[in-house]
């Protein structure tokens, strides 16, 4: 057992890491640093851990947790929540001591930066119960959001515990607007983005969840101000990375960076407690396993290993997982738009001849996003027999594109060129005829025998399209032709399976140069649900070839069955 003075939590987690017992990353291990200093070597604050002792002995005699497979069993702090509820709540201004006699902590706020399902909600839901029994006397507790959904997950949790160790409600009980302590009138209530109001109030604890989330500092503008009559406020931030660019997060990670680099000493830096649990390079994820436990420190104990291996598995594979995991359980900020496929993915020798298509059922797909730009018709061909997925495309601009200073031409567009070589239809005008888009379906059917089953098309400019399918027996009404929404929730596993297939050469495109072009063009947008959605970064850089790619996969996911049975085989 490592002997510390007065066993100190918070110096015995810094003695564990010396000795190698407990990984840390570096912002951490340098904040500890300056910590630790600061207990011995500053006269500007003394240490008294009773008030942090009387709120973790609540939370471990009283706290059950709330999650399977945990549920109502005791809470056992580890070692790292020790030391960070120590810290938060035992360094005290000497200052404050000799000139008023009163006891001020240092910390007013803290930023507790975590990666996913390492009980960052269930810490401080915990803390926030030992604080609404513990605490002041008439005290108002936050738990803030973005939004009342995200709020009510802390909120949920705290009167969950409460219902445990007050199962009849004698001495506390929840309302629709709060929960309250009978003998101390100490509420607890939620506050979001959305809540009216959000001035004037009075707070003493708050806890601000998945601030990654936000654009502004509203909300926790809002908070801190309200807490400015108060002697010992605490504001936790909770979170993990996310992908909003140079929003909140970014501005208080900025802000916590510099108070653990010794950049900013200001008095406001001096109150503001940073703990970062992040990795020290992206490679090491990869290479070093055993450094993972730097922004997953619960990993083993409730974060389970294997799913890890798993979920880095999965980012090795592809790059919307890889963009979701290395921020979401690793802490490693990542722009939410990323480069979609590496050249390698997509560049490989794969022809195929028309004819030998013959007598085939195909599903399609028609981009007709863009009226007065590119336009893009698919077709998906399966042979018996044959895991490979031929896809049959063609392009339409009007003819106005083909002018010579033509952004799209900066941009690597060679539209002349493709049209000569038959891969681009153009236009009469300065619009592109939607009715041969149409037409262009019935050529494979009349000139190559190739029958069109089911269609998708996306929402907008479809009418002329649609009247001329009717008038060649592809319906709405019948369900020959559907329509595919060009949305992350409709398309995510559909991008996922063309990233997929295009990696294991089982998508023969014909070397189709426009799809080429339009592949590298491709960007990946990808959400707080894991939800990738294909987009460009610039206007003249088109992605319609990706993103009919990926509709048609959408209609291959919803008919593929019936494909099979059309193309039979064994």
């Amino acid at each position: 057992m490592i002997w510390t003075p007065d066993n100190s939590a918070l110096l015995r987690y810094k003695a564990e890491i010396d000795c190698g017992k407990i990984l840390v990353g570096q912002e951490l291990y340098q904040e500890l640093e300056n910590l630790v200093d600061d207990l011995f070597h500053n006269d500007e604050y003394y240490y008294d851990t009773s008030a942090a002792n009387l709120r973790m002995d609540f939370m471990q005699g009283c706290i059950r947790l709330t999650k399977s497979p945990f549920y109502g069993k005791p809470m056992v702090l580890m070692d790292w929540q020790k030391a960070f509820i120590e810290a938060l709540y035992s360094f005290k201004m000497s200052r404050e001591l000799k000139d008023h006699g009163k006891v001020i902590d240092r910390f007013k706020k803290a930023l507790l930066l975590i990666a996913r399902k390492n009980t960052k909600s269930e810490t401080c839901s915990a803390l926030a119960n030992a604080e609404f029994i513990c605490g002041n006397e008439g005290s108002d507790l936050v738990c803030s959001s973005n939004d009342d959904a995200q709020a009510s997950i802390v909120y949920d949790a705290i009167d969950l515990m409460r219902q445990l160790y007050d199962p009849d409600s004698v001495d506390t009980k929840r309302n629709q607007r709060y929960i309250l302590n009978r003998s101390t009138n100490t509420k607890i209530f939620k506050l979001s983005d959305r809540t009216r109001n959000k001035e004037g109030r009075n707070i003493d604890f708050a806890i601000l969840d998945e601030s990654h989330e936000m654009q502004t500092n509203v909300i926790a503008k809002s908070i801190e101000q309200s807490q400015s009559l108060k002697e010992n406020p605490k504001f936790i931030e909770i979170t993990t990375e996310g992908f909003v660019i140079d929003g909140f997060l970014d501005d208080e990670l900025r802000k916590a960076r510099a108070i653990i680099s010794g950049e900013d000493d200001s008095i406001s830096a001096a109150r503001f407690l940073p703990w970062l649990y992040t990795q020290d390079s992206e490679q090491e994820i990869f290479q070093n396993p055993a450094s993972w436990v730097k922004s997953n420190p619960t990993l083993g104990i409730i974060k389970r290993l294997d799913y890890l291996q798993e979920q880095v598995d999965l980012a090795k594979k592809s790059k919307a997982d890889r963009i979701f995991v290395l921020s979401k359980d690793f802490n490693i900020k990542q722009n939410s738009v990323e480069s979609w496929l590496n050249i390698e993915d997509y560049d490989y020798p794969a022809t195929y001849d028309l004819e030998d298509l013959r007598g085939s059922y195909c599903l399609g797909h028609v981009d007709l996003a863009e009226t007065t730009d590119l336009c893009c018709c698919k077709a998906l061909v399966m042979k018996p027999n044959d895991p490979v997925k031929y896809i049959i495309t063609m392009y339409f601009i009007p003819q106005s594109k083909l002018d010579p200073e033509n952004d799209d031409r900066k941009a690597g567009a060679k539209y002349m060129e493709w049209a000569k070589s038959g891969f681009i239809t153009v236009c009469e005008g300065n619009d592109i005829d939607l009715t041969l888009c149409a037409d262009w379906f019935y050529t494979l059917l009349k000139k190559h025998g190739i029958t069109l089953y089911k269609c998708g098309y996306d929402q907008r400019f479809a009418r002329d399209w649609l009247n001329r399918m009717d008038e060649y027996g592809w319906t709405k009404q019948y369900g020959d032709v559907e329509m595919v929404l060009q949305d992350a929730r409709t398309l995510n596993n559909a991008l996922l399976l063309v990233e997929a297939d295009l990696k294991a050469r089982l998508i023969n495109y014909g070397e189709n140069p426009v799809d080429k072009w339009c592949f590298s063009n491709s960007c990946l947008k990808v959400n707080d649900l894991r939800q990738a959605l294909c987009i460009k970064t610039e206007n003249a850089k088109k992605i319609d070839g990706s993103v009919t790619l990926i509709s048609l996969y959408e209609m291959y996911r919803r008919y593929r069955s019936d494909m099979r049975k059309l193309i039979g085989g064994g």
